[in-house]
């Protein structure tokens, strides 16, 4: 393995729960933040409507949407690929996966060895 493995991945749910959410708002992003609230649930805000902070990394992309971290969270998870995922339920607040009766959710994969040695030459 050579190539550089990606931050983020998603499934197949997620990718057609992102299509479907992207038919009402084209441009949008997602932001972890590891909060107390939502924490394990990444929000999907309209990219007008919500601030980059300037300690907020990008994760990279799924299907051209931006995927965000807060910097610390991303210092806890800085060596595991996240994820995003759908299950039944009710998406935040403020997120738009909020009543469609499913909501995102972020699960992980530690990256293996030789992915870390990647990584870390990248940075």
């Amino acid at each position: 393995m050579t190539e550089q493995p990606n931050r983020v991945e998603a499934t197949d749910a997620a990718r057609a729960l992102i299509a479907e959410i992207r038919r009402d708002h084209p441009d949008i992003l997602f932001h972890q933040s590891g909060g107390c609230c939502n924490g394990s649930s990444p929000m999907c805000y309209p990219a007008s409507d919500f601030h980059i902070g300037s300690g907020d990394v990008k994760l990279g992309e799924v299907d051209g949407v931006p995927v965000y971290i807060s910097g610390p969270q991303f210092e806890v998870w800085k060596y595991t690929q996240l994820i995003l995922d759908v299950v039944p339920g009710r998406g935040g607040m403020f997120s738009l996966d909020n009543g469609r009766e499913k909501r995102f959710l972020a699960r992980a994969r530690v990256f293996t060895a030789e992915e870390r040695v990647l990584l870390e030459g990248a940075a």
